[in-house]
């Protein structure tokens, strides 16, 4: 059975929240590929589309797109996700895992995307410090 740890960040209003699926509601995500945008509604976020954004699984061993299927794999990397390097023109060989999700994924990343209901997910307000105003006198 397939237990996803979901993070879904919210670019308009800089927030986060983590959701955790698993069994039943985890499976639509099953199959689908880092870039796809979805419903919002598999992970709580009704009226909303959620873009996947990348992942790792259990070891930590992160999604890369552009590599097929949801397999790990070794593949020489010069940049991006699953690499750091320490001098410039470096290249290495990383073990990265494909940009599929499949039931070995532990945790996904996850960004709100397009337009949402006001009822939904409403912004902070904005309290604005109330302003002092000064008397005037009675000679001016």
């Amino acid at each position: 059975m397939a237990k996803f740890k979901i993070i879904v960040s919210d670019p308009q209003t800089s927030k986060v929240s983590v959701v955790e699926l698993e069994g039943a509601k985890a499976q639509p995500l099953v199959g689908r590929e880092l870039g796809e945008v979805i419903d919002g509604s598999v992970v709580g976020i009704s009226s909303a589309k959620v873009q996947i954004t990348g992942g790792s699984d259990k070891d930590g061993i992160p999604m890369r797109p552009g590599v097929h299927g949801g397999a790990k794999k070794y593949v020489i990397l010069s940049s991006g996700s699953g690499f750091k390097s320490t001098s410039d023109g470096e290249r290495r060989r990383k073990m990265v895992r494909g940009e599929m999700i499949t039931d070995e994924t532990y945790q996904l990343n996850m960004k709100i995307t397009g337009s949402r209901e006001e009822s939904t997910v409403k912004p902070p307000k904005e309290e604005k410090a109330p302003t002092r105003t000064r008397k005037k006198k009675k000679d001016e």
